[in-house]
């Protein structure tokens, strides 16, 4: 679920994903913290630590991921924290069998046409790749090889359209969420799971 926090997973998510005994269970988490004005790196990695350790055990496989990170002013101040969090994934899926799925580099999500409007979220079809690089992480065979690749290259938007855009996207995403960080709300507080049911995978 977007926007919330690693203590929030472990208190809301991770006991009933462990209670399900799936074969595959995915850990995203740690990543909106980094993100935060003030972040406990020493606490987020002990959160991180108890959620793999309560997940590990109770499912066939589990699955971490060094999430995408995109270039930028607004990110580039976080990206210690985040290759800090990254480390600490590294570290928890060496010592628990579990999967990473690298994305931090990959070429393709480092494109920002894959990237919604408001430059946090994935576009689906950034979405899609994740899903094949997951997928691919697993040991099958991903429905599209090249999910690796850039999007086809295509002529640049003008200066201007460019400015105009950056402007736009301060306006109505980058003000709410410093707003938002400054009085410790997440665009993701009240949010219901989208699956909150195991179900079984069904191949198309």
């Amino acid at each position: 679920m977007r926007g919330k926090l690693i203590q929030q997973i472990v208190d809301e998510q991770v006991e009933t994903a462990a209670a399900m005994r799936a074969d595959v269970v995915t850990l995203v988490g740690g990543l909106n913290d980094t993100l935060r004005p003030k972040c406990d790196m020493v606490r987020v990695r002990e959160l991180l630590t108890e959620a793999v350790e309560r997940l590990a055990p109770h499912c066939g496989q589990l699955v971490l991921m060094r999430s995408p990170g995109r270039q930028g002013p607004v990110l580039e101040r976080f990206r210690p924290r985040m290759e800090a969090l990254f480390e600490c994934v590294d570290e928890l899926a060496e010592r628990h069998g579990a999967l990473v799925v690298d994305l931090y580099g990959a070429p393709s999500l480092g494109d920002p046409r894959l990237w919604d409007v408001d430059r946090l979220h994935l576009t689906a079809d950034g979405h899609r790749r994740v899903a094949e690089a997951v997928w691919q992480t697993l040991g099958h065979t991903p429905e599209d090889p090249d999910w690796r690749l850039p999007p086809e290259a295509t002529l640049p938007p003008r200066w201007t359209a460019r400015r105009a855009e950056d402007a736009r996207f301060a306006r109505q995403y980058l003000l709410p969420w410093i707003g938002r960080r400054l009085t410790g709300r997440s665009s993701g507080d009240g949010l219901p799971p989208k699956r909150p049911e195991l179900l079984p995978y069904e191949a198309r």
